[in-house]
């Protein structure tokens, strides 16, 4: 074979430069699998260069990575087809698999599929939401629940009806399509978004805008571990964007600095992990928000920790590499310089109700109101879901709004419609008026049907509030929140009380190895605001649930004796060290209630 010509040479230099400078080589280092190397381009060619530096790097990859890499999870359609044609549920490493089509085997907790939706902004239509009871009640179990990502979950379904049920959802105009595993999780904005009198901007454009560009590009399914996106009109309701990978924060411009509304760009929330999203200096214009998304996703992608799934999220990406260093690669991957929030004067953001999701709140609209309406531990029945939709339908505009507090509003009912509205909502044994607890009062779906759960979190929940309601005259509003594991689906560093499940073992059992149910205590956490925003601190452990109602009671009598005027219980735990409140609350009463 005769020698290459210079130019020759020089083209292949050339091209050879291009590709590593794109970091997509046609024949990575180390095949990432140990099989022959398969091929870096296409959608999933920066999932496949990042697992092929691991390797090379002398790194090796957990399970979940060889198997994505081995053949992508969501070309795996028809081995979930064949399975629900045979009546059977996944095995091993399936079970991981099978999640981004939305389908979680939650055995031993259930013997069932849970189905995890996604619906942008937390937004539905009362035809959905009347296609979805209808779902929930065939080849589900009769009801959905509320998550804390102002989403639906249906439960109790037969490994023969996965595929009835995908398919339905998807008549619907809604997907689970990559709603669990290591995924983009739901997108979430203002649930008073375009409604509010009080929002800078409608956040239901961006985040349908941002659903669909994660739906149709391959890439965003390549990531090492989860991630959470959220958008912040500025509005009375708040959506928790601190606690998110990405949160964009409206902020309103003033001054000569500059005019309008921007977005703040806030990176790596992670509360499980004691961490809130940190600005980042960036602001940007809500045209910009999905395109600068789309290119913080690609970073993580590529920097992303493949090799040990307990610090693959984004926050570690930020501390390893530093925040300065991880924005020149989004901007790498944007295409163009961010620009900084230096020099441009920004207004404060108006202060968040954490309890405005509940009663009657009136619109930007004239004569119009949204009712927000409770849901007990965010449990909805098929029957109840059916009459939301139709005095939605009726009384308003057919809009149903999901909240990441486990509650629901109901928008667009006319001033004079608001009475008849919620006897209607009453008559379905629901209603938009509750206690300053169960206001607040948020629970993960615990081991009734979740593997992972120490605790029947729904349970326990609804007897702690019974107890604490009959005891203590809670009169400002107070949020406590149950999570049956490490995960923290509920959120509970972010509660003014949060409670982390846990098993006990008696001292006294005679048996080796019973254990009972309990948690860990923890106080004075927030979120969703600069005023409130701290990681809960502990304030007791292994706790057994008998014994909680009566410690939680005689906590919330020591805020109630001790409080300055107005005080919030977040104040009051924020003033004082945890050995001062523990002797506070050992000094005070219980109130007997006779039985």
């Amino acid at each position: 074979m005769s020698d290459f010509t210079e130019q020759q040479k020089r083209w292949l230099e050339g091209f050879t430069s291009g590709l590593a400078a794109r970091k997509v080589g046609a024949t990575p280092v180390a095949p990432a699998t140990g099989q022959p190397s398969l091929s870096s381009t296409g959608p999933d060619a920066l999932q496949h260069a990042a697992q092929d530096r691991t390797v090379a790097a002398g790194g090796k990859l957990v399970a979940e990575e060889k198997a994505k890499r081995q053949r992508h999870p969501l070309d795996r359609w028809d081995e979930v087809v064949e399975r629900a044609d045979k009546g059977d549920f996944p095995k091993g490493i399936d079970v991981f698999l099978t999640k981004y089509h939305g389908l979680f085997y939650v055995a031993p907790a259930e013997n069932s599929f849970m189905c995890r939706l996604r619906i942008p902004n937390g937004i539905l239509k009362a035809w959905q939401m009347r296609g979805l009871a209808d779902a929930a009640q065939a080849p589900g179990g009769g009801y959905a629940d509320v998550t804390t990502r102002a989403n639906l979950q249906i439960r109790e379904i037969a490994a023969r009806h996965a595929i009835d049920l995908l398919t339905a959802l998807q008549a619907l105009g809604l997907t689970s399509r990559g709603s669990g595993a290591d995924n983009i999780r739901n997108i979430t904005g203002s649930p008073t978004a375009g409604i509010d009198p009080q929002e800078l901007i409608d956040t239901r454009p961006l985040c349908s805008a941002m659903h669909h560009y994660i739906l149709n590009h391959r890439e965003m399914y390549g990531l090492p571990r989860k991630f959470n996106i959220a958008f912040d009109g500025g509005g009375r309701v708040p959506v928790l964007e601190d606690t998110n990978d990405i949160g964009f924060v409206a902020a309103q411009a003033q001054g000569r600095s500059g005019d309008g509304v921007y977005f703040r760009l806030q990176l790596g929330g992670i509360t499980g992990h004691h961490d809130f999203a940190h600005e980042s200096g960036v602001l940007l214009k809500p045209e910009e928000c999905v395109k600068v998304a789309g290119a913080v996703v690609r970073a993580f992608i590529a920097h992303g920790d493949r090799t040990n799934r307990t610090r693959a999220r984004l926050k570690y990406v930020l501390d390893r590499m530093g925040r300065a260093e991880f924005l020149k690669e989004v901007e790498k991957e944007y295409g163009a310089p961010l620009r900084r929030a230096a020099g441009i004067e920004l207004a404060p953001r108006a202060m968040a109700d954490k309890h405005g999701h509940i009663g009657v709140h009136k619109q930007k609209q004239p004569g119009l109101n949204y009712l927000g309406v409770v849901l007990p531990v965010g449990r909805i029945t098929a029957e109840q879901m059916r009459g939301l939709a139709e005095i939605s339908e009726r009384f308003g505009s057919g809009t149903l709004r999901l909240t990441v507090w486990q509650n629901l509003l109901i928008s667009d009912v006319a001033d004079e419609d608001i009475g008849v509205c919620i006897a209607a909502i009453q008559a379905l044994g629901l209603g938009v008026e509750a206690s300053a607890l169960r206001r607040g009062l948020v629970a993960c779906t615990g081991n009734a049907g979740c593997k992972f759960a120490a605790a029947n979190t729904k349970g326990h929940a609804l007897r702690l509030a019974d107890y604490l309601e009959a005891r203590v005259a809670v009169d400002l509003p107070i949020n406590i929140h149950l999570t049956g594991c490490h995960h923290s689906c509920a959120q509970h560093y972010v509660g003014d009380i949060g409670l982390l499940a846990a098993k006990i073992s008696r001292p006294e059992s005679s048996s080796e190895g019973e254990s009972v149910e309990g948690y860990h205590v923890y106080i004075g956490g927030g979120a969703a605001s600069t005023a409130e925003q701290a990681i809960a601190r502990e304030y007791a452990r292994d706790v057994v649930f008998d014994e909680l109602p009566a410690m939680l009671e005689k906590l919330l009598g020591a805020w109630l004796a001790h409080r300055r005027p107005a005080e919030s219980f977040f104040e009051f735990c924020r003033r004082h060290e945890i050995e001062a409140l523990r002797d506070l609350a050992a000094r005070a009463p219980l109130r007997a209630i006779a039985a």
